[in-house]
């Protein structure tokens, strides 16, 4: 995307300088024609070649941070651009710090706040911009920044529910494939020399183990690769359109995390609604900015829609209903928020009670499965032991007689 360099005048007649991205000069007008801003001059910067960082970007984690210290300075009469200068010279994020020494130049030189931070979009997202703008408009940053570091801190629980709902199971079995794969090849054939120096005649479960020992001795690295290569052309897959649309809605539709799933969907899009509205920002950009931060490209393409249908006239309910994404009880306390005039409110109450839902469904999760995962794995590595064991017992038995 461009860089454009453009000179623009506000409401009180102000000359403003700064630099945007923007698809196309028409785009960027756009843009700042939506803050009240209006494009004079624009020319469109040549790309210059950034000296190579050290870290990643900023975790949610120190974005929720610098938010609350920076509410808390606003709040406390600090200047803007002191507090950005001092915000900066704590972070111990090296990207973030370099960004925020950017955001206080463009700040210093005549930008807003959000239009300088939509120049740093790998750290301040879009919801994150336009509550920033809408904060400067209304003279209530310090009021839209303690909203933004709750809802950061809000949508890391979930991240984290997501994690501690998939991460678990998905690390036992894969430790319990790696050992059981390590017996097969490793230590059943010891098993099997010493059974063949024997002559006894091998009962069915241990031959069953022996011939799986020898196809995991025989293919387990061809087994491995092609695994590897899967994961590879799944990711593929799965960065195309089609291949997210398809892959999510089978998760959404999965019997054991597809209820969970639809549960975070629900919080997030409910709190993600009521923190934007809160702020100001027009019911169209918040549901624009919710569906792409839904997570989902099934609950992306219902909040879309939902757009769509608004810009037509209609009321937020229906196309809600029509989705078959959200459940009835989330649709109608919507309808009943939005005819008294009190969507805000009731999306909030949503997002809390959904919130309480994903923390008890995630624990009833994990109560069941991880009984159901000792099972499994003691079942396999115990029968794989007894089945080992077998001849043994049977010529101890022929010997004593």
């Amino acid at each position: 995307m461009p860089n454009f360099a453009f000179k623009a005048r506000n409401r009180q007649g102000e000359t403003l300088l700064g630099e945007r991205m923007a698809d196309s000069r028409q785009a960027l007008a756009l843009t700042l024609r939506r803050e009240q801003i209006f494009l004079l001059e624009a020319q469109e910067k040549k790309v210059a070649r950034k000296s190579f960082e050290f870290g990643g970007n900023p975790t949610p984690k120190d974005i929720a941070v610098f938010t609350r210290q920076f509410s808390v300075m606003i709040d406390a009469g600090v200047p803007l651009v002191q507090c950005i200068e001092l915000l900066a010279s704590t972070q111990a994020n090296k990207k973030f710090a370099t960004a925020l020494k950017a955001v206080q130049t463009e700040v210093e030189s005549g930008n807003s706040l959000a239009a300088s931070m939509k120049n740093h979009q790998r750290i301040f997202d879009d919801l994150y911009t336009n509550m920033v703008a809408a904060g400067e408009a209304g003279g209530i940053l310090d009021t839209i920044f303690q909203r933004l570091s709750m809802y950061i801190e809000k949508n890391v629980k979930l991240k984290r529910a997501v994690q501690s709902a998939m991460v678990y199971p998905i690390a036992v079995v894969v430790i319990a494939s790696g050992v059981i794969t390590l017996i097969l090849w490793k230590v059943v054939p010891m098993f099997t020399e010493l059974f063949a120096s024997m002559g006894v005649d091998l009962p069915l479960p241990t031959r069953i183990v022996i011939g799986a020992s020898r196809f995991v001795g025989s293919y387990g690295l061809f087994i491995a690769i092609g695994l590897v290569i899967l994961s590879f052309l799944f990711r593929a897959y799965y960065r195309t359109p089609k291949g997210r649309y398809t892959a999510d809605g089978l998760i959404l539709k999965s019997p054991v995390f597809g209820p969970l799933l639809r549960k975070i969907a629900v919080a997030r899009f409910t709190q993600t609604m009521a923190t934007l509205i809160a702020s100001g920002v027009p019911i169209l950009d918040c549901l624009d900015i919710t569906a792409r931060t839904s997570g989902n490209a099934i609950i992306e393409e219902a909040i879309l829609n939902v757009k769509k249908a608004i810009s037509e006239g209609r009321t937020i309910v229906d196309p809600l209903r029509e989705s078959g994404v959200f459940p009835s009880m989330v649709v109608s306390m919507i309808g009943v928020g939005e005819q008294a005039g009190a969507l805000e409110t009731m999306l909030t109450k949503i997002a809390t009670f959904y919130e309480e839902e994903v923390d008890a469904a995630v624990g009833d999760l994990m109560t069941a499965l991880e009984p159901m995962i000792i099972v499994i794995l003691g079942t396999t590595v115990g029968g794989i032991v007894i089945s080992m064991y077998m001849p043994i017992f049977t010529l101890v038995g022929q010997l004593s007689k």
